[in-house]
């Protein structure tokens, strides 16, 4: 569903694992700061709210997006993560750079996924203009970082579940 149909900062907490043993990784993209920084306090708030524990959370910066994928697995094998967020925003400009660059970057983290059997967390606006990114970094519909951490909460306590026959809880 489109982000302009729902408020990104909307979930059911009685969903969300307790992060409290999780160890995080998050990563953030240095350009558009101002809406990068704005998903990832977003982010940050709501892993502290779900138990999550500062020192088991890892961050870096970097200088863009299209560096989310690299620094995501170096930080993973530093930091032995159950999960790392990647956190960025591509603008879409005159030229077709912004396709380029999402695509990579989404490719990127499907195949660190798959490659490591981790999870890696697609934080990342793709916004036309810059007031799109605004409304989707703590605007009108909500923030993107928040979204990130409960998809990474969830996934990386999927990650520490030990493999049962039960059926999945929805």
């Amino acid at each position: 569903m489109a982000s302009a149909l729902q408020n990104l900062s909307t979930y059911d907490e009685s969903n969300i694992p307790d992060a409290a043993e999780l160890t995080i990784g998050i990563v953030v993209a240095d350009w558009n700061k101002d809406i990068t920084h704005a998903l990832y306090e977003g982010c940050l708030s709501t892993l502290l709210q779900h138990g999550a524990q500062e020192d088991k959370i890892h961050v870096v910066q970097v200088p863009g997006t299209f560096e989310l994928p690299a620094a995501a697995r170096i930080l993973s094998s530093r930091e032995n993560t159950d999960v790392v967020i990647c956190l960025g925003c591509v603008i879409k400009g005159e030229t077709q750079h912004d396709e380029y660059i999402n695509n990579a970057v989404a490719q990127g983290l499907v195949n660190l996924s798959i490659a490591t059997g981790k999870p890696y967390i697609f934080g990342v606006l793709t916004p036309n203009n810059h007031q799109q990114a605004l409304d989707r970094a703590g605007g009108q519909h909500g923030n993107k970082g928040v979204e990130a951490a409960v998809t990474g909460i969830r996934m990386g306590a999927f990650y520490r579940q030990r493999p049962t026959r039960q059926g999945i809880r929805f």
